[in-house]
């Protein structure tokens, strides 16, 4: 690993257990770019670690403090989630410079540190999640290509059935009001998603549909609530052992 210190991070609360991993993409056109970013006093912004497209692996906030990573952003229920996790940046593109799926070297790297982390810290394989996962209105990243579905099958975060689809379902869209959307906004809350339940999809539920289906149905993200979606959505649920409150 290399070393450059970040000014960007404060002290955690005292009591407060890390038990979040959060991934973002630098959304940078290289990584000497997100890294001048992340470690300029007035951007603002840090995180823990950085891990370049070749692999390596910067350390850039000492764990024991708070980096400046999510933002304004919520997960099971908690608003600062900064306070509570571990940020890591996969240098990328991103959406605005030129997306494109991440290098083999730095996945090998990314689940290396992560199976470190996994081993020191109590994260459960739900709390493994994206930037767009805890700020759906304001993120995207680490995006689509993020390989996820990998991930999981290589024992880190989790990933639905594929072929979990729940029967009958009809498509819920912007601007509907039901009993039914507000059920899919239960369930989306239960698993950790920020969103309030209205029984309105509105803006908020049309980013969140969206941002679960970046992570668990990258193959199609429309913010359609669909019988795919609404069923690998249940899969989860049942596989994170999280019930509805």
């Amino acid at each position: 690993m290399k070393s450059r210190v970040s000014p960007n991070h404060d002290a955690r609360p005292e009591g407060l257990a890390i038990d979040v991993v959060v991934l973002h993409y630098t959304g940078m056109r290289d990584g000497q770019e997100a890294l001048d970013r992340l470690c300029d006093p007035a951007a603002k912004v840090s995180a823990h670690y950085l891990i370049e497209e070749a692999g390596e692996i910067w350390t850039l906030v000492p764990e024991a403090r708070r980096a400046w990573h999510a933002g304004v952003a919520s997960w099971r229920g908690a608003s600062d989630v900064n306070a509570r996790s571990i940020g890591v940046e996969l240098v990328n593109p991103g959406h605005e410079f030129g997306y494109r799926h991440f290098a083999a070297a730095q996945m090998t790297a990314l689940r290396k540190l992560l199976r470190d982390l996994l081993r020191r810290y109590k994260v459960a394989p739900a709390d493994i999640v994206g930037h767009s996962d805890v700020a759906p209105l304001r993120k995207q990243d680490p995006g689509e290509f993020f390989d996820w579905r990998g991930l999981a099958h290589d024992g880190i975060g989790l990933w639905p059935d594929e072929e979990a689809s729940r029967a009958g379902a009809w498509i819920m869209e912007f601007g509907d009001k039901h009993e039914a959307v507000a059920d899919m906004q239960r369930r989306l809350a239960a698993y950790g998603y920020g969103l309030p339940v209205t029984g309105l999809f509105d803006d908020a539920t049309f980013a969140t549909v969206k941002a679960f289906q970046r992570h668990f149905r990258p193959n199609r993200v429309d913010g359609l609530a669909d019988g795919e979606t609404l069923g690998r959505l249940d899969d989860l649920l049942t596989r994170a052992g999280r019930r509805l409150g």
